[in-house]
């Protein structure tokens, strides 16, 4: 298993740039950020949120040569291509808008010899679960197939995508647990389809992260490493209706609840072999390029003893 970092939170450097810090800090392996770049229409303006918005490679206007010529001048490999917007929007034009780009990412990740994609199901947060999962169903198997004609997987991240109460009540991700998972994979059988699952999202749900490991082992395709805090003064005055709102606390990996050994062996008990994606969203380290790199130093770390 290799050690690597998603390059969304090193918004100001090019890929050369995060491709060197990364191979000199004892990173392998890259999962990079494929917004729409600089020059990219947004009528509707999709890109909002933190660390969306960033472009590591512009899919757009996509130079292979330049880079694997990067790759190989650092040693570094690309994980996965990265992006994760809502893909159940409600409204259909931005969907259409977010589908699209997706399409791009999944043609961008074929022709770099990338076999994987992450991103989100989506959801529309003022609809019941049963209305969103009809939509998934409508949605999402002409979205697969496509990766799969292309030899892509599509690794789903199980965030609730619930931060702040403009994403209040149902959240902007629809694939946050096991019960719906299962119903995904019923719809959509599909090998290339799969998870790229984040621990600390289960620990903020209160679902055993290892029992999700061994009960969908071969459909883990990529492994996100962030962790989770949960303030019990924000649950005890929150309560968990608020769905985390004032109580959980993205952190770095080993200043959270994760028991990083466990989640570890549980990976290699089921044969995952891939990478282990640090998503580096702690706003402790933030602000500056020096305390971004500090958190991905604390998160190696952590880490890098339990990877062989």
């Amino acid at each position: 298993m290799k050690l690597g970092l998603l390059t969304a939170a090193f918004d100001e450097l090019s890929l050369d740039e995060v491709a060197a810090w990364a191979a000199a800090n004892g990173f392998d392996m890259l999962e990079v950020a494929c917004w729409p770049g600089p020059g990219a229409e947004k009528r509707h303006s999709v890109v909002q949120r933190r660390y969306a918005g960033v472009s590591h490679i512009d899919v757009d206007a996509l130079d292979v040569d330049a880079v694997h010529a990067t790759l190989e001048r650092h040693g570094v490999g690309i994980s996965s291509l990265a992006y994760y917007p809502n893909n159940l929007h409600p409204d259909d034009a931005v969907r259409e808008e977010v589908n699209g780009h997706l399409r791009k990412v999944i043609d961008a990740a074929q022709a770099l010899g990338v076999g994987i994609v992450g991103t989100f199901i989506g959801n529309d947060k003022d609809r019941p679960l049963p209305e969103n999962l009809d939509r998934f169903r409508q949605i999402w198997p002409s979205l697969v197939s496509y990766a799969g004609e292309r030899d892509v997987k599509i690794a789903i991240e199980n965030c609730p995508m619930i931060f702040s109460y403009d994403e209040w009540p149902g959240g902007n991700n629809l694939a946050w647990s096991p019960a719906i998972w299962d119903e995904m994979f019923t719809v959509i059988p599909d090998a290339n389809f799969g998870l790229n699952l984040d621990p600390s999202h289960l620990v903020w749900l209160m679902i055993d992260y290892e029992r999700a490991i061994y009960d969908f082992g071969d459909r883990i395709f990529h492994a996100h490493a962030k962790d989770l805090e949960v303030r019990k003064e924000g649950l005890y005055r929150h309560g968990t209706f608020s769905g985390g709102i004032g109580w959980q606390v993205p952190r770095l990996p080993g200043l959270g609840a994760v028991d990083w050994s466990r989640f570890v062996a549980a990976l290699y008990a089921v044969g995952y072999d891939h990478v282990l994606s640090v998503e580096h969203e702690d706003r402790r380290f933030e602000g500056s390029q020096e305390l971004v790199e500090r958190g991905f130093l604390l998160a190696r770390n952590t880490l890098a003893p339990l990877l062989v």
